[in-house]
């Protein structure tokens, strides 16, 4: 007989942390680093306002109680600050402690009892996986030898947000078994869910089930499925197969499906026997032991960053079908297909299951009706030679403050200010092609772009993933969105052309370049000054290649003089907290911000 979920085969419980992992000293170096971001990240977002002291990068901030701190910080593009770790000072002696920070800046940041008590457990659990992590760190020049999968594995989070790794749900040993810095590859079970409940959907090639299972699940696998249902007394014909993350079936599908497992519409299968390794977002694993086979993304009832990490059932049926759609527009683009030859990592199989209560109430959280279902991504495949590494790994730093940047620039052996010419070549043409010629844009965040480098380590064409939950399209009508179809039109995100090009700013620029440009500084001898205009250089020759868009590059301008300031944290802080909603949250908008790339 299949185990539950609950209990899939071979694995052995990690240990909790141990005292080299957490321990004064490592406690101590989270903390001060965790300290500057903080402060650097609130002064962007104005949720801070600190002022300069004398001359030579130095500012003050003052607390509730009059105390004041003191520390030494760069400005940057878009108003930015990076704080130097370690200059924090209060009365001439080191400050280095966030939770004290919190606490004492309460009335400063304006947090109410709720949000100040979730936000210091989120900090807290932050500060531990962060120890771990520093524990298990390599040199840049170990990690610039993994392989995509394992790299992932040592990234630290999102460089912008502060509570980066609060992950609220999880226990200390969730996280030791779950969170992508746990490096540990696990089986997944399976459920059969009656069709009654669930829905298909796939790109053409995938439209029958049995297709998708075919490739994805060994044959005695199927076989012990299928006997498993019949063993039931049902048809198995009228049940599609869907792996569970663990911890969902153990703490929200089991209690919350109870009256559909009773009645034998949900029926527990056991594991596959593939091993499978979670990626940065947690619910997205990628299959180690066969890599070929897709990637898998889960429903994930944890507060991580800004939302819970479920599939929203309506984008999750589209899912195959905007794949569809955006792999259309890149078949048919020359451009896109044979010069910059973008990998597009569809989704392209899902699986969505309705909760019979609260798919129908669309007052509840909206955690509730995220429940359960899965979605199917194609793997990553490259050309032999080539490598891939997330966007988010070029701002990576190890333990003696090497960039992982810079070891991949003297790797390939070309000039920085080259190297750097080859990745905005390699990143910006199929963003910027999507973006004017068809009014659509990705989310080229650290996690969801990924860079394709050569057997030189040199950039050469970028990957990007996550189009259901991350492709928004212009409000304003365009003749290439007349063939777009209709369950398209229906779930992806529109906006006005002067807010579309935000999701490069905020996703690319401010999210990613806003971090590398100072690092490029400060280890390549690339000044921001130089940084900037080569990135408005990359935008430009794309300009000149298409003269016919002249229109487009005005109606979606990059170039605008100031740009709306995109806020997480103060999403956190003052804007949603740590409420219950309807729908999801949505970045703030707290004034303008000066753009870089307006004026050489």
């Amino acid at each position: 007989m299949p185990k539950s979920p609950a209990t899939p085969d071979s694995v052995e419980t990690p240990a909790l942390l141990t005292p080299a992992e957490l321990n004064p000293d490592a406690w101590y170096r989270a903390c001060r680093r965790l300290l500057a971001k903080m402060i650097g990240e609130f002064a962007y977002e104005e949720i801070i306002e600190p002022f300069a002291q004398g001359s030579g990068g130095r500012y003050a901030l003052s607390l509730d109680d009059g105390e004041t701190l003191t520390f030494r910080a760069r400005r940057g593009a878009y108003g930015s600050w990076r704080v130097a770790e370690g200059s924090i000072e209060s009365g001439g002696a080191p400050f280095t402690d966030p939770l004290r920070f919190i606490v004492a800046a309460r009335c400063l940041l304006t947090l109410d009892g709720a949000t100040l008590g979730h936000l210091v457990r989120e900090l807290n659990t932050t500060l531990v996986a962060d120890c771990r992590l520093d524990h298990t760190a390599l040199p840049a020049a170990r990690l610039a030898d993994l392989d995509y999968s394992a790299l992932e594995g040592h990234q630290t989070g999102h460089p912008w947000l502060v509570p980066n790794k609060g992950r609220l749900g999880f226990s200390a040993r969730d996280t030791v078994r779950w969170a992508p810095e746990a490096r540990t590859p696990s089986p997944l079970p399976w459920i059969a869910v009656s069709t009654r409940l669930a829905a298909y959907r796939a790109i053409p090639a995938l439209a029958a089930p049995d297709r998708l299972y075919e490739g994805e699940l060994d044959p005695p696998v199927r076989d012990a499925f299928t006997a498993e249902l019949r063993s039931h007394g049902v048809d198995p014909a009228d049940f599609l197969f869907l792996p569970v993350h663990p911890w969902q079936w153990e703490q929200v599908l089991l209690p919350l499906y109870a009256p559909s497992v009773a009645r034998g519409e949900i029926v527990p299968l056991g594991a596959d026997g593939d091993l499978r390794l979670p990626q940065q977002s947690i619910r997205t694993f990628l299959n180690t032991t066969r890599p070929d086979r897709h990637t898998v993304k889960l429903p994930l009832s944890v507060l991580n960053t800004l939302v819970w990490r479920g599939l929203p059932t309506e984008r999750t049926l589209a899912a195959p079908a905007v794949t569809a759609w955006v792999h259309g527009l890149r078949d048919a683009d020359p451009f896109l297909r044979d010069e910059c030859r973008v990998i597009l990592l569809g989704e392209v199989a899902s699986v969505t299951v309705a909760h019979p209560l609260y798919d129908g109430l669309p007052e509840v959280p909206y955690q509730y009706r995220e429940l359960l279902g899965a979605i199917w991504r194609e793997p990553l495949r490259l050309a032999p030679g080539e490598r891939a590494r997330t966007l988010a790994a070029l701002l990576h730093t190890d333990p003696d403050g090497r960039a992982f940047t810079a070891e991949l620039v003297e790797r390939s052996g070309l000039a920085p200010s080259v190297w750097l010419q080859r990745l905005f070549a390699a990143l910006l043409p199929p963003l910027l092609r999507f973006l004017y010629r068809y009014g659509t844009v990705f989310s080229p965040h650290g996690e969801n772009a990924i860079v394709v480098f050569d057997d030189h380590d040199v950039p050469v064409r970028l990957a990007i993933k996550d189009f259901v939950d991350d492709v928004n399209v212009s409000a304003r009508s365009l003749p290439e969105h007349e063939g777009m179809p209709s369950e398209v039109r229906e779930v992806l995100l529109t906006e006005e052309p002067g807010f579309l090009t935000q999701f490069i700013h905020a996703g690319l620029f401010i999210g990613v370049f806003r971090y590398l440009a100072p690092l490029c500084e400060e280890q390549l001898g690339v000044p921001e000054a130089t940084f900037w205009p080569l990135v408005r250089a990359e935008i430009l020759r794309h300009h000149a290649r298409f003269p016919e868009l002249k229109n487009r590059y005005e109606l979606f301008d990059l170039f605008a003089p100031r740009i709306e300031r995109l806020c997480l944290n103060r999403n956190r802080l003052h804007l949603d907290g740590y409420r219950d909603r309807a729908e999801r949250p949505h970045a703030a908008v707290h004034g303008t911000v000066p753009n870089p790339l307006a004026t050489v």
